[in-house]
């Protein structure tokens, strides 16, 4: 439920009284003094706030002076029947007025210390959860990450085109994942030196790492829906609290990712991870607006003129900007994605199907990684790993080098195949 406060001209108050009377809202009017205006006081359920306020306007309040406030109860003569239509009745809609979107948006947001710091303790706890491969501690580093204000921010500003709003929302995140990048290679490089983590340790083969080092179709995902979540949560009465922690899965350990593969040396790892973290930044951002113009919320200026006059007079210049900013980044890196994704599942299907082959009944697949090398990254071979599980006294020799060859072959690309094994053994068998 919202309280309303809006300010009104005394010479337009008798066309508020009525507009107010039609839709049976119950008001106290307050008087201002040295004012030739009067402010008018109103509870409404918030699938009414729209509707109200939009008949206002047509009836000469403007925006001067208009606060929402959350409320927890109203007892008036006709509250239960606002209740019964905008709620219960044909009038039922959940969405919430756009001022209340851009302000809902803004607070999410902290202050900046605390941002930066849950930022940094964020990173931190990604950093060791994807060190121990431990999905339970990269959880919980999403938990605590403050990203999705600043997320939302930028997303209601495309939306909206709002300029500021998009600045500020972009280059907090900009701001903040550069920290965390930051502190997750100083982390790392810290744990090497100090032998807490061994500087042999090959990153690459930790599963919660190598699942953010090779962006694919299915890595968008969650960035997509968290965006599209996260809108939906704005523009309703849903606590939006739980999108937090999707936002923070498609950014934090990825930039954790990129630090420890700066940390240990590894540019395919960062490389890898960090254009994962620019893509989710890029589709959370496009897809949270896209989501607000799906629920029908546009720039003020839509509503004011037709879109293409709203173009021709410059008035959308800020979503127009950063729309083309998103097409241009999303689409370079998007070729590279789709290449990899490519590769990936051509390597999987000839992996398998070498496999399938009689002479390798006894070999398990564990499974298949590739490692990432979009934007030229290296002039050398494209490195696929293999984990198979395989009996002790089976040592299959020619296996990397028939895999290289089919590989090579289907996807037209020079490889290096790496098999590693798993060895099993049973008593009475030799090692």
């Amino acid at each position: 439920m919202r309280f309303i406060h809006v300010r009104v001209p005394r010479d337009r108050s008798d066309a508020v009284f009525e507009v107010l009377g039609d839709e049976q809202v119950d008001y106290v009017v307050t008087e201002v003094a040295d004012d030739d205006a009067l402010v008018v006081q109103f509870p409404l359920p918030v699938q009414a706030v729209d509707t109200v306020l939009a008949d206002l306007r047509d009836a000469g309040v403007d925006d001067s002076f208009t606060v929402i406030a959350n409320a927890e109860t109203a007892s008036t003569p006709h509250f239960a029947e606002l209740e019964r239509r905008f709620v219960e009745g044909e009038e039922d809609d959940d969405a919430v007025v756009p001022e209340e979107i851009r302000s809902k948006a803004r607070n999410m947001k902290p202050g900046v210390r605390t941002y930066y710091a849950m930022t940094l303790l964020s990173v931190l706890v990604a950093t060791v959860g994807l060190l121990l491969d431990s999905p339970a501690v990269v959880v919980g580093s999403m938990v605590i990450a403050p990203q999705v204000g600043a997320a939302l921010t930028a997303s209601v500003g495309v939306a909206f085109s709002d300029g500021r709003m998009i600045r500020d929302g972009m280059s907090s995140q900009l701001l903040g994942l550069g920290l965390a990048v930051a502190s997750a290679t100083a982390f790392g490089w810290l744990l090497r030196a100090t032998q807490f983590v061994s500087p042999a340790v090959d990153v690459t083969t930790i599963a919660q790492v190598s699942a953010r080092t090779s962006p694919g179709v299915l890595s968008l995902v969650v960035g997509v829906c968290a965006g599209a979540a996260g809108a939906f949560g704005l523009s309703t009465d849903l606590p939006v609290s739980l999108v937090g922690v999707a936002v923070a899965a498609a950014l934090i350990p990825a930039a954790a990712a990129v630090g420890i593969g700066v940390a240990w040396g590894y540019p395919a790892v960062a490389v890898g991870a960090a254009v994962l973290l620019v893509v989710n930044v890029l589709t959370i951002t496009a897809s949270g607006a896209g989501a607000l113009w799906y629920l029908g919320y546009r720039p003020e200026a839509w509503r004011e003129r037709a879109p293409v006059d709203a173009l021709r007079s410059g008035r959308l210049n800020a979503v127009v900007t950063a729309l083309v900013c998103i097409l241009v980044v999303t689409g370079a890196v998007g070729a590279a994605v789709a290449d990899q994704s490519a590769f990936e599942n051509t390597t999987n299907d000839v992996v398998e199907d070498v496999l399938d082959s009689p002479e390798y009944d006894r070999v398990v697949l564990r499974s298949v990684g590739v490692e990432f090398t979009g934007f030229g990254l290296r002039a050398s071979p494209r490195e696929v790993t293999v984990r198979v599980k395989r009996p002790a006294d089976q040592p299959y020799p020619t296996l990397p080098g028939r895999l290289e060859d089919r590989i090579a072959t289907a996807t037209g690309s020079d490889v290096s195949v790496s098999v590693e094994f798993v060895e099993t053994a049973t008593a009475g068998e030799s090692a």
